[in-house]
């Protein structure tokens, strides 16, 4: 595994805390629970859920012909994990005071998370072939 797929990884678990702890608190006190449902749910499906899926892709897809992939591993990593740190500020501090600069920033943190699908998107355009492609890009590649 690369470093950028291991911290794919490895941030899915640090969500996957982050979630669990926003629902203990959303439980625990139910006045902040309207605040923090969206946050809760973001973060266990972003931050959890698409970035464990995320960093398992990179890992395992095929690389036909031997491709690498580091730096849109990391523009994926910053892009969708920063985005949401910033949505984690961002989200509850708009729902409590519905300031414009909140939003401006939820519209920035959806905007770079949407930018780090792009991009994982594309990478994975690279990855997903027939197995004859396959065969082609590694003869080519073995040529070269």
């Amino acid at each position: 595994m690369s470093r950028w797929e291991v911290a794919l990884v490895r941030a899915a678990l640090v969500w996957l805390v982050v979630t669990g702890a926003l629902g203990v608190v959303a439980t625990v006190s139910p006045a902040l629970g309207g605040i923090l449902r969206t946050t809760h749910a973001h973060v266990g499906t972003v931050g959890f859920f698409l970035s464990l899926v995320m960093g398992v892709a990179y890992w395992m897809m095929p690389r036909p012909g031997g491709i690498r992939q580091e730096r849109l591993e990391a523009v994926t990593f910053w892009l969708l994990h920063g985005g949401l740190a910033l949505r984690v500020v961002a989200e509850p501090a708009w729902r409590v005071t519905l300031a414009s600069g909140w939003s401006t920033a939820l519209l920035a943190s959806a905007l770079a998370q949407l930018a780090a699908m792009l991009v994982f998107a594309l990478a994975m355009r690279a990855r997903v072939v027939t197995a004859d492609e396959v065969k082609r890009r590694r003869a080519r590649a073995a040529t070269a």
